[in-house]
């Protein structure tokens, strides 16, 4: 029961070239770095992430996608990094953008066994209709297109049809863990690192505090350890190190 392993490095050694990572985070909020860094210290190429966004200033997901190791992005938000915008306008990358509930439903459902849903988000747009650019050529035109989502009428309003997700591998960071595997994650970080974790067929947890069983209530635990096969303890620098996106003062 103890999954508990020495460093990060060897929490991820078995992530092969063209594996998929389910990632968790919010902006800068709840971030698996340190996951993040031994995968880019692996070298693998091909990658095909899910994230609500591909990192930002360069931290998360960004060095990754510097390295031109990301092959395809499933996420929702593109904000401010111009590197993930340039590879995606060049053609470099492929992008599929949903809707942010919805990939954070696609994530929940494949960790539960539902291999597809209804939803209304999207209906009357090309994310139900198809059309979306996924990869651009270059030049311009549109290489890759979304397709076409089955739409369905329930009780006289129109829902379309999304797939789950499950991925090779989840990497997200929590406030606390025990070595069960159990997670606590503290506000924000709590938006997508859940379903994040509950996607992959191996999850991965970076964690600020490891306490042993017994030392988080039940009645705290956000994320059960069935989900997760691998606990990472950071030290107190690593857990220390949070950006900050924007920094705003009062007058």
């Amino acid at each position: 029961m103890d999954k508990v392993v020495a460093t990060a490095a060897e929490a991820v050694a078995d992530v092969r070239d063209g594996a998929s990572l389910a990632v968790g985070g919010f902006g800068l909020s709840g971030v698996p770095n340190e996951l993040i860094r031994a995968v880019h210290r692996l070298g693998v190429r091909q990658l095909g992430v899910v994230s609500n966004n591909c990192g930002a200033l360069e931290s998360g997901l960004a060095p990754l996608l510097a390295a031109g190791r990301i092959a395809r992005v499933t996420g929702s938000y593109i904000g401010a990094n111009k590197e993930f915008a340039r590879q995606y306008l060049a053609g470099e990358i492929e992008v599929e953008m949903i809707p942010q509930g919805t990939l954070a439903e696609r994530l929940r459902a494949g960790g539960c066994g539902i291999p597809a849903f209804y939803t209304p988000a999207g209906v009357g747009t090309q994310v139900a209709e198809g059309g979306l650019p996924w990869r651009y050529d270059g030049r311009g035109g549109v290489a890759v297109a979304s397709p076409p989502k089955e739409v369905r009428e329930f009780d006289g309003t129109r829902y379309v049809l999304e797939r789950s997700i499950r991925t090779d591998f989840a990497l997200v960071r929590a406030a606390r863990g025990d070595r069960h595997g159990n997670l606590v994650f503290s506000r924000s970080s709590r938006n997508f690192n859940p379903p994040a974790a509950m996607a992959g067929r191996v999850t991965v947890a970076e964690v600020e505090e490891l306490v042993e069983p017994g030392g988080i209530d039940p009645d705290e635990v956000h994320l059960p350890g069935i989900f997760v096969q691998r606990v990472v303890a950071l030290t107190a620098e690593q857990a220390a190190d949070k950006a900050v996106e924007k920094r705003t003062v009062s007058g």
